[in-house]
């Protein structure tokens, strides 16, 4: 279980083919020091065991699953990911609950500026846009954000300066790929409700 609240931003140092899957090794050295083999790291809203940690470098292995539903799988050495350890009893909750389970890839339509702060549209798929309400939570490359308005394909957040500094979503285009998980409240409902 996560909260949404990236911990820190960790850069890719190697990727390796390990036959269908991809074995992914992070420079992110606070994470590291608090981390041991077995432990849940989120990256990038992905929810991944540390299969390594070593010198500050945490190492995962994606499987063909993981690589199917997320951008995992397109990542190249150097890449910026936002890195989040599972939250632990007793922490607080800054976000919203987020399972590293990643619902389906979005991608960028628009970033506008507004001030230090910006607008991003997200065009997603419809698995993902039931569960969006307007002012409800949802996680964008392992991020917990306010969705700001609706429409028929997308849906909009409105990121402070803070969250443009300390995450990867301050690097965001036009065409960029994203990480979604809708809210898992949201999907409770739906299955209580249709039962």
């Amino acid at each position: 279980m996560f909260t949404g609240i990236v911990r820190e931003r960790g850069r890719l140092v190697a990727v390796e083919r390990t036959g269908a899957g991809v074995r992914l090794t992070l420079d992110a050295p606070e994470t590291a020091q608090a981390t041991a083999v077995g432990d849940s790291v989120a990256l990038d809203g992905c929810c991944l065991t540390a299969t390594a940690v070593e010198n500050g470098r945490l190492t995962f292995d994606a499987v063909p699953e993981t690589l199917a539903r997320t951008t995992l799988g397109r990542l190249q050495d150097g890449a910026a990911l936002n890195v989040e350890p599972a939250v632990r009893a007793g922490e607080s909750l800054g976000g919203h609950y987020v399972q590293g389970h990643v619902d389906a890839v979005g991608r960028v339509r628009s970033v506008e500026p507004e001030g230090d702060a910006a607008r991003i549209w997200v065009e997603a798929p419809r698995e993902v846009l039931r569960y969006c309400a307007e002012k409800g939570s949802i996680a964008i490359n392992g991020v917990s954000l306010t969705i700001a308005e609706l429409a028929a394909d997308s849906f909009a957040v409105a990121l402070v300066p803070h969250t443009l500094t300390i995450t990867t979503l301050g690097a965001l285009v036009a065409g960029d790929e994203v990480n979604l998980e809708a809210d898992v409240l949201a999907k409770y409902v739906e299955r209580l409700i249709s039962r």
